[in-house]
């Protein structure tokens, strides 16, 4: 009577793979409190007294966790207002980018018309450009329109966007052409087969493009500097830089106030959550 005896192979094969997948969960770990300790870091910060810190060598924990400096913080900015302009520039946002950038995706990718190609090397040209290059031009535009200081002010560089343009051209390319002649043999004009037959077929692609207008519209700090010199028509972001003095800033109030100005994009996350994942996904796997 024999014995099998299990090949030597198939033991470090084994071996090999455990060893692999722990170094990969050893790097995550590390990896996730690299990302996660900067926030950590500003919450133990906001309960901090000033000269805890800016103490040398730093210290972790704060002597108190006495919320100073968010009664400080909302004492000093009216975050009523902050979070009003924030949350109506998003949307503003959301819903001009995705409905310009839909149409205009849809007649780059289905339709023929003169200087098309022209045209979408303009979309192009705008992409390749840093964003810098136009806020003089269109800081003139909102005054000769008298619309600085304002909330429209605020929504005017997104009212279309040259990324989603790109980004859902691409996606009407990958629908299948049967589906738009199919649609005129039925009878169907092109705005029948855009809003009927196309359109929801892209409901993925336009929540990655919600998802990313959302993120950098809330990250959005220069604009709202540059276009409203009133606190009250600033936006979360804005209004947190004007918490940094010019010789010296209270690092506690500052970190109260990022805490703070976090919540809206938490709460986003939180009801949106497979949404953004979606989303994130989506362009990462979407030619």
């Amino acid at each position: 009577m024999t014995t099998a005896v299990k090949p030597v192979s198939v033991n470090k094969e084994s071996s090999y793979r455990r060893n692999a997948k722990l170094l990969v969960h050893i790097i995550l770990i590390m990896g996730s409190f690299i990302m996660i300790f900067p926030f950590v870091w500003m919450i133990l910060t906001s309960f901090k007294t000033q000269g805890e810190a800016i103490m040398i060598p730093p210290i972790l924990l704060p002597s108190s966790w006495e919320p100073v400096s968010y009664v400080e913080v909302l004492r000093t900015l009216p975050f009523d207002k902050l979070y009003f302009n924030t949350i109506v520039l998003m949307l503003a946002r959301i819903v001009c980018a995705t409905v310009t950038s839909s149409m205009a995706g849809f007649a780059f990718a289905k339709l023929e018309f003169p200087f098309k190609k022209l045209f979408f090397f303009i979309v192009l040209t705008q992409l390749m450009l840093p964003s810098q290059v136009f806020i003089i031009p269109q800081y003139g535009m909102l005054s000769a329109m008298n619309q600085l200081n304002t909330i429209f002010a605020l929504i005017f560089p997104g009212l279309v966007s040259a990324f989603g343009t790109f980004f859902l051209r691409q996606f009407y390319m990958g629908l299948p052409n049967d589906l738009s002649e199919a649609a005129k043999l039925d009878g169907c004009n092109v705005f029948q087969t855009f809003f009927l037959i196309l359109m929801p077929l892209t409901k993925t692609a336009m929540m990655a493009l919600a998802v990313f207008t959302a993120l950098f519209a809330y990250s959005d700090m220069m604009w709202p500097l540059i276009v409203n010199m009133n606190i009250e028509k600033m936006t979360l972001s804005a209004g947190i830089s004007s918490l940094q003095g010019q010789h010296s800033t209270n690092y506690p109030v500052m970190m109260a106030g990022s805490a703070l100005a976090m919540i809206p994009m938490l709460v986003l996350y939180l009801l949106f959550q497979r949404q953004f994942i979606e989303g994130i996904a989506l362009t990462g796997t979407k030619a």
